[in-house]
């Protein structure tokens, strides 16, 4: 049976009752995933599968700040400076793996995803069948802000979203709070945090859907279901210029400012996504948009703007990146197509057979 070595050690796993606890323990880092991370919640759950005094896994963020803040991305533009991304690469490989395990786990995975859950905490969360918000959850996918593009089924989960929802997330790279994240399907239920610490306790004893019933509560009103005339017409449009324009046009204020929000990230990125996006929507399984997520993640380590993004938002903290190239109307197709381009010899490979490619 998995246990955690230390309360130093960056993942704690102990057993309550029938209930098997992932608490993720950097919470300096709001504990953003590593490698090491990755590794030890996979193989609590090959222990915790096999053992039937474990009825329903339980994962949690240690701190008061969030369940996870996505991957440790100072580490990765680290190693992309030094080693091409080499180790990166063997990251994404296993974490993605994870996020495919989490989705497909036969036992009832119950993610509690209070406070900040952003990039990688979405993947080890949001691909669980049992997903618990509260009024401090803070969700998004931040990717083209740091001139990357939505990973960790990211595009497979924004693809399933009402209408362009999951689009207009995508590119702007905003945070949802409760009441939008179950609107988005993100999230299946609505636990203040006052009741979280009972909760998660009942879990010892208690079935899931009974514990639930009991802690749940109606779920404060979101801001996204009132904007959705203008994010639906303008978020269907075929390219990132076309939408920009439709946000500019729409005469809303709201989607204006939008359309400044997205023209202040990466243009690679931006195009890149909304390609990812329209693809992820052609592809049956989960595991297929991983697969197409390796792709376009292994091909971002090589164009300049993810280590330029992650240096202005985390290492010098200027807020200013300095995107090659700096304009939409520079980024072009064949440098969009190239993402998504088979790799020989290093494909994740989840998929039972090749995912159709789009023309």
């Amino acid at each position: 049976m998995p246990t955690a070595d230390s309360d130093e050690a960056p993942v704690l796993l102990r057993v309550q009752g029938r209930a098997g606890h992932i608490t993720l323990n950097r919470p300096r880092a709001i504990n953003a995933l590593n490698h090491e991370m990755v590794r030890l919640m996979d193989g609590a759950l090959t222990g915790w599968e096999q053992d039937d005094a474990v009825a329903t896994v339980v994962l949690t963020g240690a701190g008061s700040r969030g369940l996870c803040a996505g991957g440790d991305i100072r580490s990765i533009h680290d190693d992309i400076r030094a080693g091409g991304g080499a180790a990166s690469l063997a990251f994404w490989r296993d974490e993605y793996r994870l996020n495919a395990r989490i989705a497909r786990f036969p036992k009832p995975y119950v993610a509690v995803m209070d406070g900040i859950v952003m990039g990688g905490g979405v993947g080890v969360s949001a691909h669980g069948s049992v997903r618990i918000v509260t009024e401090r959850s803070r969700i998004a996918m931040p990717e083209t802000g740091i001139g990357f593009v939505p990973d960790v089924g990211g595009t497979y989960l924004l693809t399933r979203t009402p209408g362009e929802l999951g689009t207009h997330l995508a590119l702007t790279g905003s945070a949802v709070g409760a009441g939008d994240a179950l609107l988005c399907g993100l999230a299946d239920h609505y636990v203040p945090s006052e009741r979280l610490e009972e909760f998660t306790a009942a879990l010892a004893d208690t079935e899931v859907s009974e514990a639930v019933a009991r802690y749940a509560a109606a779920p404060p009103e979101g801001e996204l279901a009132a904007h959705r005339e203008w994010i639906d017409s303008s978020y269907a449009a075929d390219s990132v210029e076309e939408i920009v324009d439709r946000l500019y046009n729409s005469g809303d204020q709201a989607a204006k400012e939008t359309a400044e929000t997205i023209l202040g990230k990466s243009p690679t990125s931006l195009k890149v996504t909304l390609a990812a996006l329209r693809r992820a929507r052609a592809l049956a399984s989960l595991e297929q948009v991983l697969d197409q997520e390796y792709r376009v993640s292994a091909t971002a380590i090589t164009a300049p703007d993810m280590v330029e993004g992650i240096r202005a938002q985390v290492v010098d903290k200027d807020r200013s990146p300095r995107w090659s190239p700096a304009g939409l109307s520079q980024v072009t197709e064949a440098e969009v197509a190239r993402h998504f381009a088979p790799r020989d010899g290093d494909e994740l490979g989840l998929a039972p057979e090749a995912a159709p490619r789009c023309p």
